[in-house]
């Protein structure tokens, strides 16, 4: 990467990170016009970090410069010069080290998204601001029985979160299996959404796509555009996919191969389930196996409707539609040639996290999330029972050890990814209709006009976190609240 020097970043600060950081970056380092992506590389995998001895300690500079994207030079943001940046893989019970160095025109910190760890102090803690050329050392202390799977992490300051990530700050983590699921490869597929400009900036975001939630007109792959796999007949592959998507949902395809999940965010299955489609709310995860049959596979991004605030706001209008809702978007392609290999041992009975259903309640409650118009000025309001985001206040409080039941209710014409910190949510009820299988998600979708019903069990930790629409421009604009457990 080369970096813009901090005298510039400081000059280009104060109007916001995907306008100035990157932007600023693209006018003084591409000066070009852009070109269409370049498409049909092979899939690079981001470098790799592991821990050792039960330690991981690793140095993440979030900064401007230009990065590849699409096959080209953006002007863009990347944590130690790449997006995504390097995957992390650790161990239950290991202790994870990162000292965030913070090279942006503005404040930011880190969430590792799904992590179940401390909330407090230099642990997973939101409320962390990492000014303009500091750094912070954060520590997290994963439990022996942290459940394995796939994890992120990203900024969480308040006010930037979506301007950051759309700017290109992420990155994979990986909890390891203590018994390994034996596969002929195993691959990371960060997917993320971003728009760039004729120069190869980060386009500037109108005030009406943050109400509705952005939606980048290029659909990356660990950065690239429709990068290109190969495989022989028969390997059994894990995918572990992320969607790093500000607010696009992705429904997933790739026909004419052999799909089973594993299991959804921290979630397990007894064993593998065989599936044809996905669907994945921004933040969440999803580690599955591909068996591979001979032929070329596309997988796809097709159309999902979230709902649409048109309605609201220009009544008389119908929702906005794609204009291509068939074939979708070519995400990356497969090609499966050459001898046959010889099949692998079954995955073996997988362990999936307990069932509250029976579990005694401490209390019930109700979370509204809620869309509107303001009385002044005709713009949009978010807020979680009626009240935008403050964190002086605290908005729920909780009895460590507790089980709680939480009614997540959503009044208004769009879906809203709820996303709850540390403490991972067992989904109860879908829209009035109970759940027969133990399903544990951090990131559950409420559906426009409709509500889920989920239990959380609030053991381990104690502190101060969030809960938040993880349409992340509606987390900025104030859909977010802050809850203590005590």
């Amino acid at each position: 990467m080369r970096a813009i020097s901090r005298r510039h970043a400081l000059l280009l600060g104060g109007f916001g990170v995907a306008a100035t950081a990157a932007g600023g970056a693209g006018l003084l380092l591409t000066l070009t016009p852009r070109e269409k992506p370049v498409t049909g590389g092979d899939l690079a995998q981001p470098p790799e970090e592991r821990s050792s001895n039960g330690r991981l300690q690793v140095q993440l500079e979030a900064a401007p410069g230009q990065i590849m994207l699409a096959g080209q030079q953006a002007a863009a943001l990347g944590y130690n010069g790449r997006i995504p940046g390097p995957t992390l893989r650790i161990q239950p019970g290991d202790v994870l080290r990162i000292r965030l160095v913070n090279n942006l025109p503005q404040a930011t910190n880190l969430h590792v998204h799904g992590l179940h760890v401390s909330p407090k102090g230099s642990g997973d803690n939101p409320f962390v601001s990492v000014d303009p050329g500091d750094a912070f050392d954060y520590e997290y202390k994963l439990p022996l029985d942290h459940p394995p799977g796939v994890y992120w992490y990203h900024p969480h300051h308040h006010g930037t979160v979506a301007d950051q990530i759309f700017a290109g700050l992420f990155g994979a983590i990986i909890v390891e299996d203590p018994a390994p699921i034996e596969a002929s490869v195993e691959r990371v597929l960060v997917i993320s959404d971003t728009t760039l400009d004729s120069l190869g900036n980060i386009a500037a975001i109108p005030d009406m796509e943050r109400t509705m939630g952005r939606e980048g007109d290029l659909i990356l792959v660990n950065g690239q555009s429709n990068p290109q796999l190969s495989a022989r007949p028969g390997q059994r592959e894990r995918w572990r996919i992320i969607n790093a998507c500000v607010t696009r949902y992705l429904r997933l395809r790739l026909d004419d191969q052999q799909l089973q999940l594993i299991g959804v965010d921290s979630g397990r299955f007894p064993t593998p389930k065989p599936l044809a489609e996905l669907i994945l709310t921004p933040g969440n995860r999803a580690d599955l196996l591909v068996t591979t049959a001979t032929g070329d596979s596309v997988l796809r991004a097709l159309y999902q409707d979230r709902g649409t605030m048109e309605a609201m706001m220009r009544p008389g209008r119908g929702p906005r539609s794609p204009a291509d809702q068939s074939n979708g978007t070519a995400l990356a392609t497969l090609h499966v040639t050459g001898e046959p290999v010889a099949s692998l041992p079954s995955v073996p009975l997988q362990k999936v996290p307990g069932d509250l259903r029976a579990a005694p309640l401490a209390t019930r409650r109700r979370i509204a999330l809620a869309t509107g118009m303001t009385m002044s000025g005709g713009s949009m309001s978010f807020t979680i029972n009626g009240k935008k985001f403050d964190q002086t206040r605290t908005d729920t409080t909780v009895l460590a050890g507790d089980v709680e039941e939480w009614t997540l209710t959503n009044a208004s014409p769009m879906d809203h990814p709820f996303h709850l910190h540390i403490w991972p949510m067992q989904i109860i009820n879908e829209n009035g209709h109970d759940n027969d299988q133990v399903i544990w998600q951090d990131v559950v979708n409420v559906p426009a006009n409709g509500q889920m019903t989920v239990r959380i069990a609030f053991k381990d930790f104690s502190g101060r976190s969030v809960y938040h629409c993880h349409i992340l421009d509606h987390e900025d604009l104030g859909m977010m609240g802050a809850i203590e457990v005590r």
